[in-house]
């Protein structure tokens, strides 16, 4: 239930602070007394878009803020989802708009979005204006208020995850249908290409080696000659037949510091390093020759090894790539390509398995939301129609036939009310009723919800409009039986609607004399003055004793 309202600089309301009891609560208040403005603000906690305009003059934002009592505990997992603490079945819930016209939605002083304002105070309050009534034209409305009544509120959440289900596996497979045709046109173009890439046996690294020894290959002779008079410094003899090798060279040097060492010991240093260099001098001899035995002086080879490389370089420019490892990358993913042409059949045929399960079960629910409806449907409609005749309607019969319809998130039925004032040849209620008779139908509908519905608070907007007299009687009375099931607002005009409350508040509207702003206030009616207002409402501005004393027979 609603237990507080707070409401800062919206419209005409400077500053309102309320607090709300259980059971039928009435207010009233002059016409443009800001009765409106009042809903209007509960409309904004409802996820109502936010405008400029709702901030008064001279303030920078408005705030409207409401407590709630609820026993709701599904509304726990869903405070939860948003990263909002559960305060065991207490709400607050508040909306900022800026001067800008730009909103802020809170609840337990945790920023929310909007969408989550809108569903946690949808399962608070409802709201049923007098344009509410357009309501009984729509389909969807008609059928929630029978599934209401027939007590299919978890068959409908099945049908719906179901259907949501259904949709996401479709979309799945449309996708999955538009990718195996795309790779089914490619399936020959990607087999030539990977037949191409398999077939040329790529390694990575292995176009660096071929330019090295295509280098090689190509200046072999060049090489050779080089590395063959290297050798012959080293090993090279004169005409004479003394040796000119450097090895030799070395070695007389040695002998000679080696005498000299022994009259001049820091010479024996330098004969070591000569031995030194002589040794290092023998290694790089020793690989000089290894490398020439290994240089080849083969054209076949060479030829070989430039082929490779055409055919590297082939491909590389080819599939615009700049390495073998590129290349191969593409090679496998050509092979996943036309691999996952398998796979995706394979797939494809356990989405239709899914499908069809999904169908099945969906069919299933609906079949039994239909059922459920079928055998409701003329309670529902006895139960209407007779309580659209107890608001003196003697004649009035009230219809639900159920049509089909394609399953879909609903089930498979669609719905239609009809209604006829006189009890023949009843037609679609959105055509045959008169504002009062759809005011007598929507209340009837409202308090068949009160009674099958967990929505703790319920408020009504002027719903008696086009009715008077014991017609109002008995629609307050009906109101008034509401309140035993949840907490009601009635905003009406007659008093023998507000008569009926178990709390009266009254909504003026002032003329600040400091700025001449009107300002809009609400207050809670004692006893005394809830006389007065209720005779105020029978005799209009002036009060007669007549009217005080209808106004307490009333109210007794």
């Amino acid at each position: 239930m609603l237990s507080r309202l707070q409401v800062k600089n919206y419209v005409l309301i400077d500053s309102l602070e309320i607090d709300f009891p259980e059971g039928l609560i009435i207010i009233t208040g002059q016409t443009g007394a800001g009765k409106s403005i009042l809903l209007g603000a509960l409309s904004l906690l409802m996820g109502a878009k936010a405008d400029a305009a709702m901030v008064s003059e001279g303030a920078d934002n408005c705030v409207v803020e409401a407590e709630f009592e609820t026993s709701d505990i599904s509304l726990k997992e869903v405070l939860e989802e948003n990263e909002v603490e559960w305060e065991e079945g207490h709400l607050v819930v508040r909306r900022v708009v800026n001067r800008s016209g730009r909103s802020r939605s809170f609840i337990n002083d945790s920023p929310v979005p909007v969408n989550v304002l809108q569903e946690i105070s949808s399962r608070l309050v409802d709201i049923h204006s007098q344009h509410q009534t357009l309501l009984l034209s729509d389909k969807s409305f008609q059928l929630n208020i029978l599934d209401h009544y027939a007590g299919n509120s978890q068959l409908r959440e099945e049908c719906a995850a179901l259907y949501r289900e259904l949709g996401t596996l479709n979309s799945e497979l449309s996708a999955l249908d538009a990718r195996m045709a795309r790779l089914a046109g490619e399936k020959d173009y990607n087999e030539a290409q990977y037949r191409q890439l398999e077939a040329a046996g790529l390694r990575e690294g292995e176009l660096e080696e071929l330019e090295i020894e295509q280098r090689q290959l190509a200046n072999a002779e060049e090489i050779k000659t080089s590395l063959c008079s290297v050798e012959e410094l080293f090993t090279a003899a004169s005409s004479m037949g003394e040796t000119l090798s450097v090895d030799s060279v070395l070695k007389e040097a040695d002998k000679a510091l080696s005498k000299v060492s022994k009259y001049i010991p820091e010479v024996s240093e330098l004969a070591d390093r000569i031995d030194s260099c002589r040794r290092e001098l023998d290694d790089i001899l020793s690989e000089i020759s290894s490398i020439n035995s290994r240089t080849e002086l083969s054209e076949s080879r060479l030829e070989e090894v430039e082929d490779r490389m055409s055919l590297l370089y082939g491909l590389l420019q080819k599939h615009s790539c700049r390495t073998e490892a590129e290349l191969i990358a593409l090679r496998d993913s050509l092979s996943e390509a036309l691999f996952d042409s398998t796979q995706l059949e394979e797939k494809r045929e356990e989405l239709l398995s899914k499908i069809k399960e999904v169908q099945k079960s969906l069919q299933s629910v609906a079949d039994e939301l239909h059922n459920r409806r079928a055998s409701s449907v003329d309670a529902f409609a006895e139960t209407i129609t007779g309580s659209i005749r107890d608001l003196e309607l003697p004649y009035a019969v009230f219809e639900v036939e159920l049509l089909p319809a394609p399953v879909g998130a609903t089930g498979r039925d669609q719905i239609q009310f009809r209604f006829s004032a006189t009890g023949r040849n009843a037609v679609d209620v959105a055509k045959c009723a008169s504002g009062g008779e759809m005011s007598r139908i929507m209340l009837s509908l409202k308090a068949m919800m009160a009674r099958y519905t967990n929505m703790p608070t319920m408020i009504f907007d002027e719903i008696d409009t086009g009715v008077s007299g014991s017609v109002a009687d008995k629609m307050g009375s009906m109101i008034c039986s509401m309140g035993a099931y949840m907490q009601v607002f009635a905003i009406t005009h007659l008093p023998q609607v507000a008569a009926k409350g178990s709390a009266h508040y009254l909504v003026s509207k002032t003329i600040d004399p400091s700025t001449s702003k009107a300002v809009s206030t609400i207050e809670k009616l004692s006893a005394e003055q809830r006389v007065l207002e209720v005779a105020r409402m029978l005799s209009g501005s002036e009060l007669t004793d007549a009217a005080i004393a209808n106004a307490k027979s009333l109210l007794s």
